[in-house]
């Protein structure tokens, strides 16, 4: 299934796969700022967090791609975006060095800040799996019985049938969205949805990306499942240390009364 990618306003080219990313930040913005009250930063300090956060998600994104690619890029090449190249585990790692700028900068809390993006993040990635459909990438294996050649289960690219990874991705993602908003609605314990988010996409990630054909490549490992690996680790003691402190606070409230 061939289509095209991008539309034309005058003379620019505009890439839908851009347009996609685009309503996904300004998506992810509002709703943190909807969010803020419940982790206590004022809306007008969100609009600082994503001009340090979204600037830097692009740069870690192609940063990451450019180190694990088989191909090797000039300096000029390296900022040729418009081209491909981006990955989302390098787009959270630069974020992330932007919370902790923008918590240093405003004296927050970072799991409390993490805690308050996590569900923007992940809402985003679902939204952004669709600009790999638009793009034709991120698929799987081929599937080659026709009994099994249809969608969402697999994909036409090109004429031939692969496994819709990038499908499976984007509605795993949107379950964990549904997840993540519910638990900073109903709680306040700092660090719970960061955990959560790293566990589950985690999670989600390591058995996906198994599926897929184009995975960037650290030796004879999938760099995407390593750290995939690597922050289901991280999320579970995230998750033991708020569970431990909670509960010591709750034995403390137990001795005042």
């Amino acid at each position: 299934m061939l289509m095209k990618n991008y539309f034309n306003i005058g003379s620019l080219k505009v890439h839908y796969y851009g347009v996609i990313m685009a309503a996904a930040m300004l998506i992810g913005i509002f709703l943190t700022c909807a969010l803020s009250k419940k982790r206590e930063v004022k809306q007008e300090h969100i609009f600082d967090l994503a001009l340090l956060v979204l600037p830097l998600a692009i740069l870690g994104a192609r940063v990451y791609y450019c180190i694990f690619s088989e191909q090797s890029y000039t300096f000029a090449q390296f900022w040729q975006i418009n081209k491909g190249g981006l990955a989302i585990y390098g787009g959270v790692i630069g974020g992330f060095v932007g919370v902790i700028i923008f918590c240093l900068i405003r004296k927050k809390n970072i799991l409390a800040v993490c805690d308050l993006v996590v569900p923007a993040l992940i809402l985003g990635q679902a939204i952004g799996r669709w600009g790999n459909f638009i793009n034709q990438e991120a698929y799987g294996y081929a599937v080659n019985n026709p009994a099994w050649q249809w969608f969402p289960f697999a994909v036409n690219i090109g004429g031939s049938w692969h496994l819709a990874t990038f499908f499976y991705e984007s509605m795993w993602n949107l379950l964990c969205f549904g997840v993540l908003l519910t638990i900073i609605l109903k709680t306040k314990k700092v660090g719970l949805p960061t955990a959560f988010y790293l566990m589950l996409y985690g999670l989600g990630r390591v058995f996906i990306e198994g599926l897929r054909t184009d995975s960037l490549y650290w030796g004879s490992l999938r760099v995407s499942q390593v750290l995939s690996g690597t922050l289901i680790l991280v999320g579970i003691c995230i998750l033991i240390v708020v569970l431990v402190k909670n509960r010591h606070k709750g034995e403390s409230s137990e001795e005042k009364l």
